[in-house]
């Protein structure tokens, strides 16, 4: 399992993922460009002291990511028709963030093997990026076995 940032916005929330990621061994892939400058320093502040615990890819583009694509792409998005509560999940999906400001292009939304949508009250537009990938990968995670054993290390 691992989560896939495409071109992410907003430093906090690749923090708040990051130390998501860290915290349940699950690898996170950062498809760039980026948002903001994403150097070592800015990574450092986002993800606080659990950086080093986290796995890490980055790649400068969509078509970068590409080259070695995934298994199964799961992508959230407003647009799915299909709750992720109601979805099998796959230990070698890669769930696909989109951007916070505008998800992502068609292209990339076309390209995903699977689209996942968290229900919400009617007339709310979307939850923010790592709320929602926690709950997702949450599910995920519990369908597959894959949440790390209590006090059990990388």
């Amino acid at each position: 399992m691992r989560l896939a940032l495409y071109q992410p916005d907003i430093p906090p929330n690749v923090g708040t993922l990051l130390r998501l990621s860290a915290c349940v061994n699950v690898a996170v892939d950062i498809i760039g460009p980026c948002g903001f400058p994403l150097g070592e320093r800015a990574l450092k502040r986002a993800g606080m002291d659990y950086l080093d615990r986290a796995e890490v890819a980055f790649h400068d583009s969509w078509d970068d990511f590409l080259r070695r694509p995934p298994p199964r792409l799961v992508l959230l998005t407003t647009r799915a028709a299909t709750p992720y509560t109601a979805f099998t999940f796959a230990p070698g999906d890669t769930l696909l963030l989109g951007r916070e400001s505008a998800g992502v292009p068609d292209g990339v939304h076309d390209r995903a093997d699977a689209r996942v949508a968290v229900p919400m009250a009617q007339g709310l537009r979307s939850l923010n990026v790592a709320v929602a990938a926690a709950m997702v990968l949450g599910e995920a995670l519990r369908q597959t076995g894959g949440f790390p054993r209590m006090g059990e290390d990388r």
